[in-house]
């Protein structure tokens, strides 16, 4: 289960915002559960692509009634 914070960085990445940007703890978190892909060049992370799976989870989370608690 994803924290709220992830889910707001995976909104994020969606939109463009570079892994350098963002909490690094969250970006790994997204990593591990394959819901995101880092590109790596020299030392620091690059880019962030949201992966078919992150993409999924989003439009998901996108049909849920707004009135509906997340828990």
């Amino acid at each position: 289960m994803l924290s709220p914070h992830e889910f707001a960085t995976l909104m994020l990445i969606k939109h463009g915002h570079k892994p350098h940007q963002l909490d690094r703890f969250e970006v790994h978190a997204l990593q591990s559960h394959r819901l995101i892909t880092l590109e790596q060049r020299e030392s620091e992370y690059v880019n962030a692509c949201v992966t078919p799976r992150g993409d999924s989870l989003l439009r998901a989370i996108a049909r849920l009634p707004q009135s509906m608690p997340l828990r």
